[in-house]
């Protein structure tokens, strides 16, 4: 990790927070912010980062892209680097699958749904509580992570969404199969979306039969099951698609973050019958100037192989579990921890209400000491590790210490 400084705040912009730091460099699993601090960055962006940053592969691939192509014509006349990256993530689908590519995950989202108007036709959806999908109008009528990010908007949204409490165990399972299961026979439901761990709501991974259990409820009643593998796609949970790895087959897969490599890209695959639902007689197109740009499809690509080549999905399968069972070890029972939890290399510290400002607070003392963090859960109530796949093993260890020993000055 190498010397720390203490951690400064910068006044660069005056509006910016006093609470905040203003990020200038990056590599690996280091930032560095404009007043010369270095961190440790388990945040990486949002789990964007699934290499850290400014991997010398990624950014090899960069330039020579830059040096060739930077923009083609969209599905006109489309780059061969976005011919490339299509075929490629056919490859993650079980069967004949057809991808359309976006901009970012709110995007694919949108284009998920959108498939699932166009084959089943009908626009109802149903969701889960505490999601969050993105903030554009269709996935975040789908989204009640915080209600302030819907309420202005509320007259604009589907209204055709019903939400079924996401389940953190087999009693909320069935509680929240049955909510699905009425919804479903009132008619109208066209799509069931669905993270296969909830992600910015605070990491919580439902018992493994409950995706299977909504498929089967998709199947019987003719509605698309949708799994939006934003977060836990590509590795991030320990697995290429975490829906897969549990014997589950979505009709339609969302993914986002971290396929660009640090570059903004999504994409919507699925069942190519299913998909065939965009071939009208009229047309009718989900697209965008910049979607499938030969930048992001680049990089995407390079992603893709290393990916591979170096086993990351497995690496951070074995790696996340170690430090999942390290930090109950160390925190678990904390009269401050309510919870630890996770799943590959997206884990999670729920914080007991005990804690003032919750994993605000936690995350701020972390900052100070050097790493950064991000929150999830409605009250921000959870802490939220997502480092890069390929981080050392050493940097993790160094973070339990550092924790264990916040939050005994916290108790004081």
């Amino acid at each position: 990790m190498g010397p720390r400084l203490a951690p400064r705040i910068s006044a660069v912009r005056a509006d910016v927070p006093a609470s905040t730091i203003v990020l200038a460099t990056g590599s690996g699993s280091n930032v560095t912010d404009v007043d010369g601090n270095r961190y440790v960055d388990l945040a990486q962006g949002f789990g964007a980062q699934l290499l850290g940053h400014c991997h010398p592969s990624i950014l090899r691939v960069l330039g020579l892209q830059a040096a060739r192509l930077r923009q083609a014509l969209g599905d006109v006349h489309p780059a061969d680097a976005k011919i490339g990256l299509m075929e490629r993530l056919l490859e993650l689908y079980p069967k004949p699958a057809k991808v359309v590519l976006g901009q970012s995950g709110a995007d694919a989202v949108t284009a998920a749904l959108k498939t699932a108007l166009l084959f089943t036709g009908r626009p109802g959806v149903i969701a889960f509580e505490g999601a969050y999908h993105g903030l554009g109008h269709a996935p975040l009528a789908a989204s009640t992570l915080r209600h302030s990010y819907r309420r202005p908007f509320a007259e604009q949204l589907n209204p055709h969404v019903t939400f079924a409490p996401y389940p953190a165990n087999a009693a909320r399972a069935s509680e929240s199969l049955d909510t699905v299961g009425r919804a479903l026979r009132a008619g109208g439901v066209g799509a069931i979306l669905v993270e296969p761990i909830l992600g910015r709501g605070g990491v919580i991974v439902p018992p493994d039969a409950f995706l299977r259990e909504l498929r089967a409820l998709a199947e019987q009643s003719g509605a698309l099951l949708v799994a939006d593998e934003i977060w836990t796609g590509l590795g991030r949970s320990g697995a290429w698609l975490r829906s897969l790895s549990l014997g589950v087959e979505p009709h339609l897969v969302c993914l986002g973050k971290g396929l660009g490599g640090g570059l903004p890209i999504s994409a919507c695959l699925g069942d190519a019958n299913v998909m065939e639902a965009w071939s009208q007689e009229q047309e009718v197109v989900h697209t965008s100037t910049f979607a499938g740009a030969p930048l992001a499809c680049a990089t995407a690509l390079c992603l893709l192989d290393l990916l591979k080549r170096q086993a990351l999905a497995e690496r951070a399968a074995k790696l996340g579990a170690d430090w999942l069972s390290e930090l109950r070890l160390a925190v678990g029972e904390h009269p401050l921890v309510a919870e630890v939890r996770g799943q590959g290399l997206m884990l999670a510290i729920e914080l007991a209400p005990a804690l003032s400002g919750g994993a605000s607070t936690l995350q701020h003392l972390l900052l100070e000491r050097g790493y950064l963090t991000s929150t999830g859960g409605g009250s921000r109530e959870v802490l939220v590790l997502t480092p890069a796949l390929n981080i050392a093993p050493a940097l993790l260890e160094e973070f339990t210490r550092t924790l264990l020993t916040t939050l005994r000055l916290v108790l004081g």
